[in-house]
């Protein structure tokens, strides 16, 4: 057996042992499905009644514009997260005293708040009438500090020779910053970058506090306004929007993956160029004139054409 760097490799009562508890886990976790699934059967959550319902056109359209709706704070949540990210970032490592002082400032202040208190705040004290924006806005706060730490550490991971080399060039800091760093940053982190994208999709379900019709708030008005066999379909509701969601994010994590994947495959560097054949010289280093007792000439000592090697008396 191969000890990896990490720990040891486990011993024969130590894979047992193993075997043993992921086979209990497994039992008790299929146990507890069961139960579940059991009394929400006993409960009538599962008739086929209650799935019935998203068969009507009305049901249908209301989660496609829910659908619509969640993405476009999505979508203004993303890129404000990561331009006030980038800006934040910059202006952390600012050597202007008080640029980084305001904006370590405002990353820490925002991030110790709780965003459903940001996105209530915001919509309350100046978008009421703009739910969509007061969501976007807040996310996008929230989500750009983040994303701002995500991006100094990725900015302080690159070897100083970097910017070392950029300035012995006659760059100056903003040239270095934009040219540089922030590019090799991105690529380091962006598993972590798409991350956080996935978690501030998944925060667009606050948008239910503000009255936002996002699925979670569409999904909770299905639910309380649609009335199937004496029972309202909360179960059914929230393992169809819950689908959705799972949808959405793995979609992100498999875009996140591919753009991994092209980044390893991307050509980068300095190309070299071609060089120069030198006559007499193969590619090989030899020489290509005649050499004695080589294949380009016969060794005088050879007798005749035959090269038998033998001397003349």
């Amino acid at each position: 057996m191969s000890a990896s760097v990490l720990y040891d490799a486990p011993g024969p009562k130590a894979v047992v042992r193993n075997r043993i508890y992921a086979v209990v886990g497994t039992l008790v976790i299929a146990a507890l499905i069961t139960v579940s699934l059991l009394r929400l059967s006993a409960k009538g959550h599962l008739a086929p009644e209650m799935w019935d319902i998203f068969n009507y056109t009305g049901i249908r359209q209301n989660i496609a514009d829910a659908l619509v709706a969640t993405l476009k704070a999505f979508g203004l949540a993303a890129v404000g997260s990561l331009v006030l990210g980038v800006v934040l970032a910059v202006g952390r490592l600012s050597d202007h005293r008080p640029v980084s002082w305001a904006a370590t400032t405002f990353i820490e202040l925002f991030r110790s708040l709780p965003l459903l208190i940001t996105i209530y705040a915001i919509w309350v004290g100046f978008l009421t009438d703009y739910s969509m924006w007061a969501l976007a806005l807040g996310l996008s706060i929230y989500n750009g500090c983040v994303q701002a730490e995500v991006l100094r550490a990725g900015i302080n991971a690159v070897p100083k020779g970097q910017s070392e080399a950029a300035y012995a060039l006659g760059m100056g800091k903003t040239q270095v910053m934009v040219s540089v760093l922030i590019p090799q940053a991105v690529r380091s982190m962006l598993p972590t970058i798409i991350s956080q994208l996935v978690v501030t999709l998944k925060d667009t379900s606050l948008g239910f506090i503000i009255l936002y019709p996002e699925l979670l708030q569409t999904a909770r008005l299905i639910a309380s306004n649609t009335l199937v066999n004496s029972q309202y379909p909360y179960v059914s509701t929230i393992a169809v929007i819950g689908t959705l969601y799972i949808g959405m994010c793995l979609l992100l994590s498999a875009l996140a993956t591919w753009v991994e994947k092209r980044g390893r495959r991307a050509r980068t560097g300095i190309t070299v160029a071609p060089g120069i054949e030198t006559p007499g010289i193969t590619e090989a280093g030899a020489a290509t004139g005649p050499q004695p007792g080589g294949a380009g000439g016969a060794d005088p000592r050879a007798d005749g054409a035959g090269g038998t090697g033998v001397a003349k008396d």
